[in-house]
């Protein structure tokens, strides 16, 4: 019975409430919102940002953020569109924005980890230089002639259903992250981290390795997602995703994630980026304009940091007034 209330009231239970009342609203809204090509619309659309999403948890379940996320999608996305625009072989152009990812993983983890400069500052910063050279790198071109083979991963489905390529490959990874986080040492180590880093460091952790791995895989799968998304658009430019950053950590913290660290599961942020996918969506339905998506997507940022920590005190003092009573 104990447990079953304390699931109740979990964060996680709220979010699959608040799932329900949504996917309500958006059937109410349009009458297309249960059509198939919606669905595929819906999903694909927030694909990137839910493959970003992943590595974010974990850094921010370290106690880090990488706000650069948007910003390597866009270089990785260039690049990509530059060597095929230069007549190089299409997988070699895929392989080297992921190294390009790789290296922007690495420069941050380093910044972070070697001279110990609070990431928020450090990947603020290299969320403009990134951005800056994707600029450098194709101007204000823009390469578009992908071939079809290639743009069927963006928007193309898995023969006989309506689920697309890039639903796929973020159910393989939220597979791999969950039992990455959920049920190996690595994702105790990191929680430990989160909770507190001296206390981590003399247990034998190595914090600044495991943050630098964490960084370095960030910024290898937003070069992913940058493949995606110019896949899904057969579009490569420099603004690519711009103010993506925003949503990625939104649906991390709408998920429960502590923004200190320590604290939230993977559960949560699944559930988290499809309230927010079908929130977006039902407002495209009914011709909602950029401008207030982005005013509601702010309103679920406060309420990513407020809900959480809400839900925590109420749980606390349950605890409380029960061995008060016991």
């Amino acid at each position: 019975m104990i447990r079953l209330r304390s699931l109740l009231i979990s964060w996680e239970a709220l979010l699959v409430i608040l799932l329900l009342i949504s996917i309500v609203i958006g059937s109410v809204l349009s009458p297309y919102f249960f059509s198939g090509f919606n669905f595929d619309e819906l999903t694909s659309n927030i694909m990137e940002i839910a493959i970003m999403a992943l590595p974010m948890t974990l850094i921010i379940i370290a106690g880090e953020i990488d706000l650069s996320v948007a910003s390597v999608l866009g270089l990785a996305s260039v690049v990509l569109g530059f060597l095929w625009e230069n007549q190089h072989i299409l997988w070699l152009a895929i392989g080297v924005a992921l190294l390009v990812g790789l290296v922007a993983g690495l420069l941050n983890g380093l910044l972070v980890t070697k001279l110990t400069l609070p990431s928020l500052v450090v990947t603020i910063g290299t969320l403009a230089l990134f951005r800056g050279l994707a600029y450098v790198v194709l101007g204000d071109q823009a390469v578009s002639d992908f071939p079809t083979s290639f743009t069927n991963l963006g928007f193309g489905t898995i023969p006989g259903t309506e689920i697309p390529w890039s639903s796929l490959i973020f159910a393989i990874l939220v597979v791999i992250f969950v039992v990455v986080l959920h049920f190996s040492r690595l994702g105790r180590q990191l929680y430990a981290i989160g909770n507190n880093k001296e206390a981590a460091r003399f247990s034998g952790i190595n914090v600044s390795q495991m943050k630098l791995i964490l960084f370095i895989v960030s910024g290898v799968i937003a070069a992913l997602a940058g493949v995606i998304f110019t896949a899904r658009l057969s579009s490569a430019r420099p603004d690519n995703a711009l103010g993506f950053e925003l949503t990625v950590v939104t649906v991390v913290l709408l998920g429960g994630i502590n923004i200190f660290g320590g604290r939230g599961s993977l559960l949560g942020v699944v559930l988290a980026i499809f309230i927010v996918a079908i929130l977006q969506n039902a407002l495209s339905l009914v011709n909602i304009s950029g401008d207030i998506q982005s005013v509601a997507i702010g309103l679920l940022l406060i309420l990513s940091v407020l809900g959480p920590n809400i839900a925590r005190r109420i749980q606390v003092a349950i605890a409380r007034r029960r061995l008060a009573a016991g």
